[in-house]
C-alpha cells in the first residue's frame, strides 16, 4: 500500500518535441478493473507551479502502464513531473522539450542492457551526469533468452536471473520481461533522470531478427513469428516512452526526426521488422567460399545482390526528407541513430590467436565457433547481420543522403557491444561522416570469447580495416556526445565492473569531431587511458 510498491517500474519520459513529450509509469498491486491516475508537470520539483495537469485512467488491456503525451510546454525548457494514484505519489521525473534556439547539446548513447549478465551501473552514471539534453538508447533494452540462454549461468551466479525463466514468446512474457527491466533500481534513476530517445534493435523481438522471421524463432514449437512479433510491438509501445506511429505507419516503422532548432537534427532509422531480408550465415555458405571462384561468386552476387535490404523504400523516403529538412534548414550537426555498424570491417585471420581451450569454453552457447574462425582467413564482413551485410543496401543509403547534400553524417551505433571511432566512406570513396559506436551496458563483447586477448583482437580489426580510428572490445559503458558550436567531442566512458553494484567509472578514450570540407570529421584522439575513478555505490 505504499508510493514504493505502487511504482515499482518507476517513471520515465521520451520522444520530446518543441512543447510536448511523453510520460510514462506503471501501476503495481493493481487487479481487476480501471485505476484512475493523474499526472502533473510543474516548472520544479517542488510542484510550487503545476503547468500541465491531466486526469485519467489505466486497467489491465494496458497491463496498468500509463502513456500520456503532455503538451503545450515551453520550448527548450526542464520540467518536473509525478504521478498520482489514490493517495500515493510516484517519485518525481525529470524531463526537457527541444529548443527553438541552441548552439549546444550533450547526450548520453546507449545499448545493450541484458539483465542476467549484471548490472546496470552504465545507467546508474548517465543518470549522474546532470545536464543532459537525452537518452539515445539504440536497442537491446531487453533480452528475449530464457533463464538456460545467454547470459543464464552469469545470472544465476548474480542472482539476476530473467524473469519469466523461459525464453518470451507470448504478451503476457514480453510484458513481465519489461516489467522487471524498468524495476532494475539503475534503469529507474536514468529514466527519472533524463528523457529517452529510443529505437529498437533485435532481441526487443528475437535474436537476428528480420521482416518475416529470426534466427532465434523456431515456428514448429514457438508458433508464428507475426504473432510473436505483434505481441512484442505491443508490450515495446505499453512499456517505452515513446510516441505512437503517426498515421499511415505501421508499428513496426519507428521512423523519427527530432530538431534542436537549426543546430542539430536527429534521423532515427528502423532496420529489424518493417523491411530487412534474412541475414547471411556463413555456416550456410561453407561449400560456396571453399574456392577463390566461389568466395568471389559469394562476395559479388551473393552478399552483394541487389535485392538484399535493410530499410526498404518507404523508411528511405523518410531518411532523404528527414536529412532535406536539416540541410535546408542550415543545421550545423546531423546525427543518425542506427542499430547496427555502418563501417566496413572485415574479419581478421584468427587460426593462430584463438587457443582450443578458449574454442572449448565458448562452443555450447555458440556452436558454430569453429566455422566461425576457419572463415576469418576468407577476409569476409565481420559481421553479416551489420550493414556489411546489406552492402548495396548501404550504397543506397549514401547515395540518398549524399543527393541532398548530407555527406557529414554522424552515425551512432549500437548492438556489438564494443566502443568504435570510424570513418564512413561510400563506394567510390567519398567521405560520408563519422560512425560512433557504443559498447554494451552489460552485455559482453568479443572479450566473451577471446579473452584477455581480446585487446589484441582489436588492434588486428584496426590493422585491417582503414574505417576503424579505435575499437574496445574489453569495456562495458556508454557515449557522452557533446557538440559545442561547430566543435564536438565523443567520450567513451567505461565502468570497471558489472558484476556488483559499486563500481567506478573512467574516460577510456575521446575524439574531438570537426567539420571540414562538407563533412564531419576526427580530428586526433584525445584522453587515451585513463583518468582517475571515481567510485560510486
Amino acid at each position: 500500500d505504499t508510493s514504493e510498491a505502487t511504482f515499482v517500474c518507476g517513471v520515465a519520459s521520451g520522444d520530446p518535441g518543441l512543447d510536448s513529450v511523453v510520460l510514462w509509469t506503471r501501476i503495481s498491486g493493481v487487479e481487476g478493473g480501471s485505476v484512475p491516475v493523474s499526472v502533473e508537470v510543474a516548472s520544479d520539483d517542488t510542484f510550487s507551479t503545476i503547468i500541465w495537469r491531466e486526469m485519467t485512467e489505466t486497467g489491465p488491456s494496458k497491463d496498468y502502464t500509463f502513456k500520456v503525451v503532455a503538451d503545450g510546454l515551453e520550448p527548450g525548457r526542464r520540467y518536473s513531473y509525478r504521478f498520482t494514484v489514490y493517495d500515493r505519489v510516484s517519485p518525481i521525473g525529470l524531463t526537457r522539450t527541444l529548443p527553438e534556439e541552441t548552439e549546444s547539446a550533450r547526450f548520453a548513447v546507449a545499448s545493450c542492457s541484458n539483465y542476467p549478465f549484471g548490472y546496470f551501473n552504465a545507467y546508474d552514471h548517465i543518470a549522474r551526469q546532470l545536464d543532459l539534453d537525452a537518452v539515445l538508447h539504440l536497442g537491446d533494452y531487453i533480452y528475449e533468452y530464457s533463464r538456460e540462454g545467454y547470459g543464464g549461468e552469469k545470472g544465476k551466479a548474480l542472482g539476476r536471473e530473467h524473469l519469466p525463466a523461459h525464453e518470451i514468446v507470448s504478451l503476457d512474457d514480453y510484458r513481465q520481461r519489461h516489467r522487471q527491466y524498468k524495476s532494475d533500481p539503475a534503469s529507474r534513476r536514468m529514466h527519472a533522470a533524463h528523457p529517452l530517445i529510443a529505437i529498437w534493435d533485435d532481441h526487443e523481438t528475437s535474436n537476428d531478427s528480420f521482416k518475416s522471421g529470426a534466427e532465434n524463432h523456431q515456428p514448429a514449437t514457438e508458433g508464428s513469428w507475426d504473432d510473436r512479433r505483434r505481441a512484442a510491438m505491443q508490450a515495446y509501445y505499453e512499456y517505452m516512452p515513446v510516441r505512437d506511429p503517426q498515421p499511415g505507419f505501421t508499428r513496426e516503422q519507428l521512423f523519427k526526426h527530432h530538431s534542436w532548432g537549426k543546430y542539430l537534427t536527429i534521423t532515427s532509422i528502423e532496420s529489424r521488422l518493417s523491411a530487412r531480408t534474412k541475414p547471411l550465415n556463413y555456416v550456410d555458405a561453407a561449400k560456396e567460399i571453399e574456392t577463390p571462384e566461389g568466395l568471389a561468386n559469394y562476395r559479388d552476387n551473393i552478399l552483394g545482390a541487389d535485392d538484399r535490404e535493410l530499410l526498404g523504400a518507404a523508411q528511405l523516403e523518410y531518411v532523404e526528407n528527414s536529412l532535406r529538412q536539416s540541410v535546408e534548414s542550415g543545421a550545423t550537426w546531423r546525427l543518425v541513430a542506427n542499430q547496427v555498424l555502418f563501417a566496413r570491417v572485415s574479419l581478421p585471420a584468427l587460426q593462430e590467436y584463438v587457443g582450443e581451450e578458449q574454442i572449448a569454453a565458448v562452443e555450447p552457447l555458440w556452436p558454430e565457433i569453429r566455422d566461425f574462425i576457419a572463415y576469418t582467413a576468407a577476409g569476409l564482413p565481420y559481421n553479416t547481420d551489420s550493414w556489411d551485410g546489406y552492402p548495396k543496401a548501404r550504397q543506397r543509403f549514401y547515395d540518398t543522403a549524399a543527393s541532398v547534400g548530407a555527406t557529414d553524417l554522424i552515425a551512432l551505433t549500437g548492438d556489438t557491444h564494443q566502443f568504435w571511432a570510424n570513418d564512413l566512406k561510400s563506394d567510390d570513396g567519398t567521405h560520408m561522416g563519422v560512425e560512433l559506436g557504443t559498447s554494451g551496458i552489460t552485455s559482453p563483447g568479443p572479450s566473451g570469447i577471446f579473452g584477455d586477448q581480446a585487446f589484441d583482437f582489436s588492434l588486428l580489426i584496426r590493422r585491417d580495416n582503414p574505417e576503424v580510428r579505435y575499437a574496445d572490445a574489453l569495456n562495458n559503458g556508454y557515449i557522452l556526445l557533446t557538440l559545442d558550436g561547430d566543435e564536438g567531442e565523443a567520450e567513451f566512458i567505461t565502468v570497471n565492473t558489472v558484476d556488483q553494484p559499486t563500481y567506478s567509472a573512467a574516460r577510456g578514450a575521446a575524439f574531438a569531431l570537426k567539420k571540414k570540407n562538407g563533412s564531419v570529421e576526427f580530428s586526433q584522439p584525445r584522453g587515451l587511458g585513463f583518468k582517475e575513478r571515481v567510485l560510486y555505490r
